[in-house]
């Protein structure tokens, strides 16, 4: 490219031209350069001059001071800048995730500003597959949860990505799941301030987002309800499918639900005792009302709750350490019976 006296200026004219800035001129940025020859590093350019909204939003941003030129770090070069409705974009939504990942992907940058290398596991996530793989453009990306420009830490409570925004973050695609989220009672507890109640990403995660049956896991229930895993490990449900079953063994969730998770007193709860035998029929076709006495949850430890499982358990151990005692006592006598006979036929041949 070169200047209105001809000179060549080490840009591309065609590509400048096509760009979004084509229509101006040289000095319109480079507001330091008055005439030829122009300096050899001119003055870093204020975008701000122009995109005024965008930089009032990067200021107190957790990318206002990553890069002297925070502008250019994700848009790229000025000179080439296309607009973001343009697959060639770098802010084009396809490509948003390779952008941030040339920061957000490398491990020496992650450890050298202690954050978490999550590009690798977003690109792996369901978000990312439908991004990368089926080409949807309405499948979240990293701006679609953390915003453009005015991204702050996930500890800042003004933050999109902070614990309790993020239903409301999620929301935003997710807005059926949100609102039976928010009358389920996690929801519920969360909009009570409840600081350890469950959100999205608890059972989710943030970024390695996987398909939803993998969030209705037992170990993800079971990571806050850690007596109910317990007693569930220790049910017919369980060990079928600890033993490899292909059956499709009820988890918490078909139980209890997904997302708007009630309390078994509440009457709308498929757990509640007046609709156990509609939810239990879903798998076990003429279910009744001796089938749901069935406890998925029986603690045999409990003894005001479940007392004839507790004097079974506790009849079940006295049993085997009784049964156990016997045969190891029986098993020490019986070799000192042997060792002593031994002895004693060697002390009636030695005496002959």
């Amino acid at each position: 490219m070169q200047d209105a006296a001809g000179h060549n200026v080490g840009v591309d004219a065609n590509l400048f031209h096509a760009s979004i800035h084509g229509s101006l001129d040289c000095t319109a940025c480079h507001t330091d350069i008055h005439a030829y020859p122009h300096p050899d590093h001119p003055a870093a350019v204020n975008c701000a001059t122009c995109h005024t909204e965008e930089a009032s939003g990067l200021e107190g941003s957790v990318h206002e001071h990553a890069s002297h030129q925070p502008c250019t770090a994700c848009h790229g070069n000025a000179h080439v800048i296309v607009s973001k409705d343009s697959p060639k974009s770098a802010v084009y939504p396809l490509n948003i995730p390779a952008t941030c990942g040339r920061c957000h992907g490398d491990a020496a940058m992650a450890r050298q500003h202690h954050l978490s290398n999550v590009y690798p596991q977003y690109v792996d996530s369901i978000h990312g597959f439908a991004l990368s793989k089926e080409g949807l453009l309405v499948a979240a990306n990293c701006s679609s949860c953390h915003g453009s420009h005015h991204i702050l830490s996930h500890e800042d409570p003004k933050s999109s990505t902070y614990r309790t925004n993020i239903p409301k973050t999620c929301g935003s695609c997710h807005a059926g799941i949100l609102s039976r989220y928010m009358a389920g009672i996690h929801g519920k507890a969360m909009a009570n301030g409840n600081a350890s109640a469950p959100v999205c990403t608890d059972c989710h995660t943030a970024h390695a987002i996987a398909a939803p049956t993998m969030a209705e896991s037992t170990p993800v229930c079971g990571s806050c309800h850690q007596k109910q895993l317990t007693t569930y490990r220790d049910t017919f449900h369980s060990q079928v499918s600890s033993l490899g079953s292909y059956i499709d063994i009820a988890r918490c969730s078909d139980c209890h639900g997904e997302h708007e998770i009630l309390p078994a007193s509440d009457p709308r709860s498929p757990v509640n005792p007046a609709n156990l035998v509609k939810t239990c029929g879903r798998c076990h076709a003429g279910a009744n009302a001796g089938f749901v006495k069935y406890e998925p949850h029986a603690n045999p430890e409990n003894f005001r709750r479940f007392p004839i499982l507790y004097c079974i358990r506790i009849f079940m151990v006295l049993l085997i350490t009784g049964v156990m005692t016997f045969f190891v006592l029986h098993s020490v006598l019986w070799l000192l019976r042997s060792l002593v006979e031994k002895a004693q036929s060697r002390t009636a041949k030695g005496g002959r």
